[in-house]
């Protein structure tokens, strides 16, 4: 099986890429090194995550092996929520190659499609109950427009998008020169974007699985925040557990071989080296059609998202291009 997806910017984009999110400081930096050399060749960051600088330590500690070229490497960040207006949209690229010591990235996304204001911006005290500042002006054609030239000045190969829903990507498409090339989502076994992955067929458009597990790993950083959430537990799923020992692979391998043997590209996150290199070995064996249609029949529509943003950023579906279904309020 293929490794890497063809991309409608005429780029080649690896399936399988390491997932960078809450990891800071050497702990990022060694996983990014060590994931390199295991041969994964796609690192996902973004500037919301503080650890661009690390990121650039770690693939510049892997080039100097000499195993590793930097041409050999996929690199993605994001433009954050509180860059979200086109004036700063070139400024802040060139913030993050700054950090990454790059010269342009292989993939510039739009983090979000919800705009934030900076502390600076803020005419009082941040509220005390930690609710997103939000920007309610947030023009996502002009945006678009900006990241295309960024495409044009040679700062990002391929541009796209993250957490749109499919009016946002309507109507990005209709006014792009460049269409997205990648939607990076929430997608894994319990919540497969059915609707939206037919979408982006049609449309020629990657999509990226962020939380290809779940996250599980997460629970832990909302509990910090005072935030209780369930996760589902993917892993010990006993449809999963079946088909992995069928093929005596770990159901992380199964779930992450699930997207990747439909062309969804997979950022697992781990710091851990030996899962990070369990986590790269999804190339070796294929699930059958009988595995593929077990694990289809887990979708829970809906349901089964699991990253609803108002739990840890308050006030954040009240912004006009909140994405995703709002709060109930029953």
């Amino acid at each position: 099986m293929a490794t890497t997806l063809q991309l409608n910017s005429g780029h080649k984009m690896p399936l399988l890429g390491l997932g960078c999110w809450r990891a800071v400081g050497d702990e990022i930096s060694t996983a990014v090194e060590t994931a390199l050399l295991a041969g994964y060749r796609h690192i996902d960051t973004a500037e919301l995550y503080h650890n661009e600088a690390d990121v650039g330590r770690g693939i510049r500690a892997a080039i100097a092996t000499g195993k590793v070229k930097r041409s050999d490497v996929f690199v993605v960040t994001k433009l954050p929520s509180s860059a979200m207006r086109p004036e700063r949209v070139e400024p802040c690229l060139r913030r993050s190659l700054a950090a990454l010591g790059l010269d342009s990235v292989d993939l510039y996304l739009v983090h979000s499609p919800v705009g934030a204001l900076e502390r600076s911006e803020l005419t009082s005290p941040p509220p005390e109950d930690g609710r997103m500042p939000l920007h309610h002006g947030t023009d996502l054609i002009a945006v678009w427009k900006e990241m295309e030239r960024m495409v044009s000045l040679g700062l990002a190969k391929s541009i796209g998008v993250s957490n749109y829903n499919e009016r946002q990507m309507r109507k990005t498409l209709a006014i792009a020169t460049i269409p997205p090339a990648v939607l990076q989502v929430e997608c894994h076994v319990y919540f497969q974007q059915l609707k939206m992955r037919e979408f982006c067929k049609k449309h020629n458009i990657a999509i990226t699985a962020y939380a290809p597990l779940a996250s599980p790993g997460r629970k832990v950083l909302y509990e910090k925040r005072g935030v209780k959430i369930e996760l589902p537990d993917l892993l010990n799923n006993p449809v999963v557990r079946l088909v992995a020992e069928k093929h005596k692979r770990t159901a992380a391998q199964v779930l992450l071989r699930f997207l990747v043997q439909q062309d969804i590209i997979v950022i697992p996150k781990s710091t851990n080296a030996g899962r990070i290199k369990e986590n790269s070995d999804i190339f070796s064996f294929k699930l059958d059609e009988l595995d593929m249609k077990a694990l289809s029949l887990l979708d829970q529509g809906e349901a089964g998202r699991s990253f609803k943003f108002y739990d840890s950023f308050p006030g954040v579906d009240e912004h006009p291009e909140f994405p995703f279904p709002v709060k109930s309020t029953a």
